[in-house]
């Protein structure tokens, strides 16, 4: 019997599960595979190593022992259970599919873009409030955005600064920001906000969620509320601005503190964002 005879089954099984895709070029790229070396396992030239075999399994949904048996069967069995089609199948699409229809499936953030001023109770550093530079902007058509938070200087030394690097969607009315810490990669952190409803942004509240960044490493849930300062900023001087600040200071607005106090109400079982 030839080579090819050999691995007739599994060419034809390949076949039949590519067919649920657009095209073998989308099987190809989604799986980062070699077309030409695909192409062999497709004419039954060559039977795929056992790593490639299971990951080819994962990707369409199927066990491997399944895979590899006779043409017919597995026809039938692809057949009655319809939950093995990858085109049916919304997980199929890669990460970046998943995102792109999230970026499509809001409304438009042009107005949000600019300079905002964060504010919230530190996790850290219990009963400060902390204010922190973020920026949103544009990038290849998603909207992307830095948090600076300024952290308090070492006797002799100039305060150090971390960021967070993230990106933000417009959902249903809501905003919802993900990011990461960009030097140690130790935290992510989610923020949800109330959008505007006014013809010019001047405030956004809504509710953090993050990690204490002290050896406790808790993670902690808190509002917060973005204050716009416009489409660009004296990027020094508003750093300069951010870093811890006592409740009592003086130079701290009441409002930005009424709207951040983490109390809850009587009867209250969820901690809620404030409108």
């Amino acid at each position: 019997m030839s080579e090819a005879g050999v691995h007739e089954d599994l060419a034809l099984n390949l076949r039949l599960l590519c067919s649920y895709y657009k095209s073998i070029a989308e099987v190809c790229r989604r799986l980062n595979i070699n077309r030409p070396q695909f192409n062999r396992y497709l004419s039954g030239q060559h039977r795929p190593s056992a790593n490639t075999l299971r990951r080819l399994c994962e990707f369409f949904g199927v066990d491997v022992q399944d895979i590899e048996r006779p043409y017919q069967e597995f026809e039938r069995l692809v057949q009655v259970r319809p939950r093995l089609r990858p085109a049916d199948d919304e997980q199929a699409g890669s990460v970046s599919d998943h995102l792109d229809r999230l970026r499509h499936a809001g409304g438009s953030m042009d107005r949000y873009l600019g300079y905002y001023f964060e504010y919230y109770l530190s996790m850290s550093a219990p009963g400060r409030l902390l204010r922190n530079l973020v920026c949103l902007e544009q990038r290849d058509g998603q909207v992307v955005f830095q948090r600076t938070e300024r952290m308090e200087s070492v006797a002799g030394e100039p305060p150090c600064h971390n960021r967070y690097q993230g990106i933000a969607y417009l959902l249903t009315d809501r905003l919802f920001l993900v990011d990461y810490e960009t030097l140690n990669r130790h935290e992510i952190t989610q923020t949800i906000l109330f959008p505007s409803f006014r013809n010019r942004v001047t405030r956004l509240t809504g509710i953090k969620i993050g990690v204490s960044d002290n050896s406790q490493r808790m993670p902690c849930c808190a509002r917060v509320l973005y204050e716009y300062l416009g489409p660009s900023v004296q990027l020094r001087k508003a750093l300069r601005l951010c870093g811890l600040y006592r409740t009592d200071d003086p130079g701290v607005d009441q409002s930005i503190l009424d709207a951040v106090s983490n109390d809850m109400a009587p009867g209250e079982v969820l901690f809620r964002a404030r409108h």
